[in-house]
């Protein structure tokens, strides 16, 4: 009898749509237009584009403006079609866009930073425009009147930038590691706290108002995951990529986080599994589990008459261990170890199939993603990259 020849499984992954090209710089920010099949890009070479759909199934320029600076950053107000478009020479330049998206018109510009403009947020409901800059200042301004409302200088330049408008908290990651977070008035803002959990700077934000849950992205190549809303300082930990963290979007209706990097990994999280908190690592002179000393530890290797071994950590429990009690690497997908890690010998045999069962699917963009914007109503994703490339993704395969 012929063996039954079973099926692989299909592998569920990310369509390439379009690829959009034509900057001739790096395309430092772009958006998908909802409910039209185009994209607004501003680039590195002082341009802002509108690409939409031809019949032909390419996306062509039905705007192409040259701003007096590299455009560096963008927000764009889908239901006023308001674009702000950072600059820099530090100026905000605001536009409304045509109903067919084939005109914009000058609306105000803002004098809103000293040099470069890193981030803008448009705020509809309190007429806010916020920014960040790199001369190390956070502002907002009125956006009816053009006036600048507060200010407040970050500890360095930020490179993140979130927004709560029910409790009108902003959200600054900047290039130290740190996220502030500030309570905003009228005109004038309070420090509430500052929280630190990365080694390398925070090079993304995204904001989850539902579940009060803020993400950030870190040159350490690790995402991290601050629970605001429950108050307890619950900060979990996500290693998926083998560079710098890029860019973070969220799907709010299905709790998928997707993480782009330098590495061109698309890597999307499950977030709505109950995931554990790494432990801290503890100190020890000699190894938790055979309590043989560490090389530091002179008066025990005196003692014992043995040459100090070199101090390990077990990524589950957090205990010191030297090199022999920790020979084993294990994925804990629940911490956020997607990838294998070292892990004690007792914590190795202890996890178990179901444990390391992965929480998180790894995707391939083929370039170094700079930025991205999800359409959750569609499941498309945008990317667009060092390369002067911009991709739009069908994503509803992996986030559904």
């Amino acid at each position: 009898m012929a063996a039954e020849i079973q099926p692989k499984p299909l592998t569920r992954k990310p369509i390439l749509l379009q690829r959009v090209e034509g900057s001739q710089e790096v395309v430092n920010m772009a958006v998908i237009v909802p409910k039209e099949e185009g994209v607004i890009s501003v680039s590195e070479d002082r341009t802002v584009r509108v690409w939409l759909k031809r019949d032909s199934g390419q996306y062509w320029p039905s705007i192409y403006q040259v701003m007096p600076a590299p455009c560096s950053c963008m927000s764009f107000n889908p239901e006023t079609r308001r674009l702000s478009i950072g600059l820099d020479n530090g100026t905000i330049s605001e536009f409304i866009l045509s109903e067919d998206y084939n005109k914009m018109t000058p609306v105000k510009n803002y004098q809103a930073h000293q040099s470069r403009v890193t981030m803008i947020l448009f705020v509809l409901e309190l007429e806010w425009v916020l920014s960040t800059g790199q001369d190390k200042q956070f502002a907002w301004h009125c956006s009816e009147s053009g006036q600048r409302l507060g200010g407040y200088r970050t500890s360095a330049v930020a490179s993140g930038l979130q927004f709560d408008v029910e409790t009108r908290h902003v959200f600054i990651g900047d290039q130290s590691g740190q996220v502030t977070i500030l309570k905003l008035e009228q005109d004038n803002c309070t420090l509430v706290t500052t929280f630190r959990g990365h080694t390398g700077g925070v090079t993304a934000l995204c904001w989850d108002p539902v579940q009060r849950v803020l993400f950030s992205g870190s040159s350490d190549h690790s995402v991290i995951m601050w629970d605001i809303g429950g108050r307890k300082g619950t900060a979990i930990e996500l290693q998926g990529h083998n560079d710098k963290v890029q860019a973070l979007s969220y799907a709010q209706h299905t709790r998928q986080l997707i993480s782009c990097g330098g590495d061109g990994g698309i890597v999307v999280w499950n977030m709505d599994v109950e995931r554990q908190e790494t432990p801290e690592w503890l100190d020890s002179d000699s190894c938790q589990k055979c309590d043989q000393p560490f090389f530091w530890n002179f008066k025990q290797m005196w003692d014992s008459k043995k040459i100090g071994l070199r101090q390990h950590h077990c990524r589950k429990c957090g205990k010191a261990v030297c090199g022999k009690c920790s020979s084993k690497r294990s994925s804990i997908p629940l911490m956020g170890f997607e990838f294998e890690v070292r892990v004690c010998d007792s914590c190795h045999e202890a996890i178990t199939d179901e444990e390391r069962a992965p929480t998180a699917t790894f995707h391939d963009s083929k370039h170094n993603i700079v930025h991205v914007h999800f359409d959750a109503t569609r499941g498309w994703l945008l990317t667009s990259g060092t390369d002067k490339v911009i991709k739009l993704w069908d994503m509803t395969p992996v986030v559904s």
